[in-house]
């Protein structure tokens, strides 16, 4: 990579203004496209993330999603298509009825409609089930909907582009206390992963995306699992298979990176080989701003021919005034 100084790299990352340089995330970033000269020689695959969306009915939220999809669809380099991550709809409260939630997906689906104009694939999130917070939950039913509105025929499945092939995992399973979900996967998503690993070429490469991470240290600092300083991490927040998950992955040299949303925050970690990009929210607190140092966020992510991954963050005028047009079916 060509040297460039420190200044001129912080402005290229877009993190200068975060505040965010402290945690450690200028290493995750390496991207200059729409600057003067590229880094690197070769055009990637651009895939935009987009987590934790959370569109309810409010200002905040639809002139929010409105702001951040103009963001991404102004970009230089259009991604070359959107990933959603999981958690498009608010879903919070136990009290939501079905006619609201059929409401927030209206809202989800018009908005994408009239403010963007790129591919994208969904990953399934636990605010996207019906009655996801509640012990006993009907998981069939929720997982049935969820499918239905992002328009997959599996909660789990994969796609190839160019020398990448991109897998997407169900993370949301369903248990019998409060909340009544947990990150794992079940036998038949565990050994369909091994085979889609085991028949991808081994000069292609692997991103795996699931809702709730993998692997990621912003779990630490949650502050529903934080007393005093002692800390415990759930399984509703990172997933309780991640020990059998790295071991596969570790299996496979062409297993390069994962991305997930879930807890709001953004981090990078590297472990054995494998980069884990935990790419915060669309929402940030929720429509409220910040959350903790984390600002309402979308990440690029290029994924080059040789098996390296960059990432961009872009933190977009959340609260401004956008135009939308907003029609409900």
């Amino acid at each position: 990579m060509k040297n460039i100084d420190r200044s001129k790299f912080l402005k290229l990352i877009g993190l200068s203004s975060l505040g965010l340089i402290s945690s450690g995330m200028t290493a995750s970033v390496l991207s200059n496209f729409g600057g003067e000269e590229s880094l690197f020689s070769s055009p990637p695959i651009r895939v935009a993330h987009l987590t934790d969306i959370h569109i309810e009915s409010g200002i905040e939220a639809e002139r929010g999603l409105a702001s951040c999809l103009n963001a991404v669809n102004s970009l230089n380099h259009k991604p070359d298509f959107i990933i959603n991550g999981g958690d498009a709809i608010m879903n919070s409260a136990l009290t939501y009825s079905k006619e609201k939630i059929k409401k927030q997906w209206g809202l989800f689906h018009s908005i994408f409609r009239s403010e963007n104009s790129i591919p994208i694939t969904n990953c399934i999130g636990n605010h996207d089930l019906i009655g996801w917070p509640i012990a006993k939950s009907n998981e069939k039913e929720s997982k049935y909907r969820a499918m239905e509105e992002y328009k997959i025929n599996k909660p789990y499945y994969s796609l190839t582009k160019g020398k990448w092939k991109f897998i997407v995992l169900d993370s949301i399973q369903c248990k019998n206390s409060i909340p009544g979900y947990f990150a794992q996967l079940d036998e038949e998503q565990m050994n369909w992963l091994k085979d889609e690993l085991g028949n991808t070429p081994q000069d292609n490469f692997i991103c795996i995306i699931s809702h709730v991470p993998i692997l990621a240290i912003c779990t630490m600092f949650d502050s529903l699992f934080t007393k005093k300083r002692h800390r415990r991490v759930s399984s509703s927040i990172l997933h309780a298979d991640a020990g059998e998950l790295t071991s596969m992955f570790y299996q496979f040299p062409n297993v390069k990176s994962c991305l997930s949303g879930h807890i709001h925050m953004i981090d990078h970690v590297n472990y054995l080989g494998v980069d884990y990009y935990c790419n915060g929210a669309v929402s940030g607190s929720w429509w409220k701003g910040n959350h903790h140092q984390f600002p309402p966020s979308f990440s690029i992510m290029n994924f080059f021919d040789d098996g390296k991954v960059t990432r961009e963050i872009h933190c977009y005028n959340w609260n401004q005034s956008a135009k939308i047009s907003v029609t409900q079916n």
